[in-house]
């Protein structure tokens, strides 16, 4: 209730009409902060159909706020389209700051934040995760993550085979009353939610950038040409590994050649 700006109270006060995902959560703030401006719903399931009259609404003059039930509007969010198809009818956008659960996590997690990407909600299927997490495995960057409660313990234990025993951060319901930080490595993290079971609340994941770790071995570059070769093209497969070391392409496709039988003619 007062993560919420001035400015965002002001604005509140004054528009036409406030779209929202739940008009019942947003009308608790607004009852807290004595607003009585109109609500309507609109969500994932009704986008379709109120996007136009809102647009339509838009057009004709009139203001509207757009707000999310907690954190920031469009932020994995189904704002998203409102806004884009806005800004093609040139309806103009603002946009106000407020309470951000991957801007807090982050700037509390004490890792890295000179760099940094946000990947949403990483894929329920266990293959298609690991995929995920191999793409980005050899970035230099602080990654944050949503994830639900109940997988929460399962994504860890992805990340902690895909990235090692990097640090990272759980954040819990931040900004909120309860809210929580839980620091360790990965695979300390992946343990402790094993046996613990899955937290209340909203989460987020912040995963330290990877360490200056020493050379791979010819051995360990091996098991993972090894390993990605069952999946993928020989091409690929360089790839993937020649990013995930940092070897030189033509050195870990040499070590493909060597492995395949192919060899350099």
């Amino acid at each position: 209730m007062r993560d919420i700006t001035l400015r965002a109270l002001d604005i509140l006060q004054h528009v036409d009409l406030i779209a929202c995902e739940d008009t019942r959560v947003t009308g608790r703030l607004l009852d807290f902060h004595g607003i009585t401006t109109p609500v309507t719903a609109y969500h994932d399931h009704n986008a379709p159909r109120a996007r136009p009259e809102l647009l339509r609404r838009a057009e004709a003059g009139a203001s509207i706020a757009l707000v999310s039930d907690a954190g920031t509007p469009l932020i994995s969010d189904p704002g998203y389209r409102l806004v884009q198809e806005a800004v093609e009818r040139s309806i103009a956008v603002t946009a106000l700051p407020g309470a951000s659960a991957v801007m807090t996590a982050l700037t509390a997690s004490g890792l890295p934040t000179d760099r940094f990407l946000f990947l949403g909600f990483p894929p329920s299927r266990a293959s298609a995760r690991k995929k995920m997490f191999e793409e980005v495995a050899g970035l230099r960057s602080s990654l944050v993550f949503f994830e639900s409660a109940r997988r929460l313990a399962a994504c860890l234990g992805a990340m902690a085979v895909v990235f090692g025993p990097r640090d990272a951060v759980v954040a819990r319901e931040m900004t909120k009353r309860y809210e929580e930080l839980r620091r360790d490595t990965l695979p300390a993290l992946a343990k402790h939610y094993t046996s613990a079971g899955p937290p209340k609340g909203e989460v987020v994941i912040v995963v330290g950038p990877p360490g200056d770790a020493p050379p791979p071995t010819p051995a360990e570059i091996d098991r993972l040409l090894r390993e990605a070769l069952k999946t993928q093209s020989m091409r690929d497969a360089v790839s993937a590994v020649s990013e995930r070391t940092g070897v030189a392409r033509r050195d870990v496709y040499d070590r493909a050649l060597a492995l395949t039988g192919r060899g350099r003619r």
